[in-house]
């Protein structure tokens, strides 16, 4: 990494527009601080882009495990090419060659060898890294997670060699759903992304998005005596039913009178059905099974969130695998906080958030349908969200996640991300260095995404679990950031600080979604979900594929958090001034045992100090 600083004032890179961002003009700037010295000649050959599927799978899932193992541990850059990792535990060690050392996280490693090894031994695969670090850590769910990971590296390679030959669905005018069934290696910080246990090999094809999977809903009829619902969806200033929305989905399906029709995943439909509680009802004649029927459904990129083109309305499922740390099916709460910040917003709030930001917004979860038992008690793995459809045919709306994701096309000797193939283009058409482009498309992007949601904190109090699946930019037809969207109705943070003043815009507020939380926590939460998960991880994604020199990227974030201070949330002074801050730790949390959907949200998931890039990323 060149040792020339970098500027860290505005005047050395930046300049105010007339229409408010800041729009980075790079080309004042020493080539070597433009961040696209690797455009300027070959690049090396990419373990990710290996002919053999497994092969590319297995980088893959070692190079999560290590970047976890280095941000849960703290790990600086090594001096040299190769970083050593002790394992005391087993008596040895790994030597990992160190391809690019990300000051955000998003490391590139070569494949591991143990120290002492025959020259001739083959590096270790993903499950060995599995077994030897979780043995590290003497955690009791380390044979799980060595299971885990060679599910995750046996799905992954599926995935590659199915977009090796099959790269898109058959339409693919439907933008936000080809965007949602792109991310075939998953969280680049997780140790099993693309687990889901429980999946048989067909089940997989059929219920997976990096397949193109689609399925018919499965339908059940439920007497009204054990029906659950709420719902704050309206049309043309009238509040419909959730049953009458659902039933619009439904179309022609018949069922018994005195029922309601309710969807399931045909997974869980057939796990659902098994349950001793669920077999009462069927017997009771509460509850019918009426099959699968109707039009296809197409499973985004949560697995259990589903899409139909031109439906007015998507369904979050409940889905009882394990997909990263969680089994996901439904908390009431939960269903009971979407419906909430809906009214919360309409309320008002969200016209003053508009007037300040027209072109961000939550995407509404304003209704849901659930079963109770016999006395009243949520009958959990039924409960469906009704979550609007915002996204026309024409909407280029794509979570931060997939745009970053490398994914293979068919043609090309390399994998490339959407974000790499936008820079790309942009500096081509525009004539100006791809370090230039990456620079002002990452301070647009600031301002349309991370501002709107930095003014809600501070304005209302109301802090987004706005990661990289969950936050969405809105890209023009050239692939500029206009704006965003947050989607999620688990991640909402109420502050504690601000609870008289969200009661009176909506009384009763938090009563049965238990969404108030401790400022401490929040800002904790908040530091990660957008600090470190979502911004870090776009300058990481830029850095790793040679599109920008991070540290530059890094300085442009600080000068923006200094006006964002101005907006009233405690976040930018925290990311400027703290030296280290809390990060999720994924793979110590899986190695818990942690279900992060169960519990106080202060104790979901195990969290460990990093270094602040902020701090320490230029020197």
């Amino acid at each position: 990494m060149n040792s020339t600083p970098v500027p860290d004032t505005p005047e050395a890179y930046g300049r105010p527009t007339s229409c408010g961002p800041l729009i980075v003009d790079l080309e004042t700037v020493p080539r070597q601080n433009r961040g696209d010295r690797t455009r300027e000649r070959p690049l090396p050959p990419d373990l990710l882009d290996d002919p053999d599927a497994t092969a590319a799978a297995e980088t893959a899932g070692i190079e999560n495990l290590l970047r976890c193992w280095v941000r849960e541990n703290n790990l600086v850059r090594p001096t040299g090419p190769l970083l050593r990792i002790p394992l005391k535990a087993s008596g040895a060690a790994l030597l990992v060659p160190v391809l690019y050392w990300s000051p955000t996280g998003w490391h590139r490693f070569g494949r591991p060898t143990l120290e002492g090894g025959s020259a001739t031994a083959p590096p270790a695969d993903a499950v060995t890294v599995a077994a030897l670090l979780g043995r590290e850590t003497g955690q009791r769910e380390s044979a799980d997670l060595v299971g885990r990971v060679a599910d995750s590296v046996r799905r992954t390679a599926t995935f590659v060699a199915e977009r090796r030959t099959s790269p898109g669905p058959a339409d693919e005018t439907d933008l936000f759903l080809t965007a949602e069934q792109s991310l075939l290696f998953g969280h680049p910080l997780h140790p099993t992304p693309k687990s889901r246990e429980g999946l048989s090999d067909a089940e997989n094809r059929t219920y997976s998005p990096e397949l193109h999977g689609s399925f018919p809903l499965h339908w059940i009829a439920v007497d009204r005596s054990v029906l659950a619902q709420d719902s704050a969806w309206t049309e043309r200033g009238r509040t419909l039913p959730a049953e009458l929305v659902i039933a619009r989905l439904a179309g022609t399906l018949s069922h018994p009178d005195g029922t309601v029709l309710l969807p399931l995943h045909p997974w869980q439909a057939q796990e659902l059905m098994r349950r001793p509680a669920v077999v009462q009802l069927v017997e009771a004649g509460l509850l019918y099974d009426l099959g699968p029927y109707g039009d296809h459904w197409h499973p985004t990129s949560s697995v259990r969130t589903v899409h139909r083109p031109g439906s007015a309305a998507m369904l979050k499922l409940s889905l009882g695998l394990r997909i990263t740390n969680s089994r996901r099916e439904n908390l009431r709460k939960e269903l009971h906080r979407g419906v909430e910040v809906h009214r919360l917003l309409r309320g008002g709030l969200g016209e003053e958030w508009q007037t300040a930001h027209p072109r961000f917004d939550i995407v509404r979860d304003p209704a849901w349908l659930g079963v109770d038992t016999h006395d009243g008690k949520p009958l959990p793995g039924f409960d469906v969200v009704i979550r609007h459809n915002p996204f026309g045919p024409g909407d280029d709306a794509v979570c931060i996640a997939a745009l970053t994701a490398v994914r293979p096309r068919p043609g090309r000797e390399r994998m490339s991300s959407r974000l790499a193939d936008i820079v790309t283009a942009l500096a081509a058409s525009t004539g100006r260095s791809t370090g230039a482009v990456a620079a002002e498309w990452f301070l647009r992007y600031l301002d349309h995404v991370v501002r709107p949601v930095l003014w809600l904190d501070g304005a209302a109090g109301v802090a987004l679990e706005a990661h990289q699946q969950n936050t969405l930019v809105m890209l023009a037809p050239n692939g500029w950031p206009v704006g965003g969207r947050y989607r999620d109705n688990q991640g909402y943070y109420f502050r504690e600080s601000h609870r008289e003043a969200l009661e009176r815009r909506l009384p009763g507020l938090s009563a049965t979604s238990d969404t108030f939380v401790a400022d401490s926590v929040t800002d904790e939460r908040f530091a990660y979900y957008l600090g470190i998960n979502n911004v870090f991880g776009l300058i990481g994604a830029f850095g790793s594929q040679h599109l920008a020199d991070e540290r530059l990227l890094i300085a442009a974030f600080r000068q923006f958090l200094a006006k964002a201070s101005a907006l009233g949330s405690p976040l930018p002074a925290q990311l400027l001034n703290a030296p280290v801050l809390r990060t999720k730790a994924n793979l110590l949390t899986r190695l818990h045992g942690l279900d992060e959907l169960v519990g106080p949200v202060d104790t979901q998931s195990v969290y460990v100090t990093l270094s602040n890039p902020l701090h320490s990323a230029g020197t």
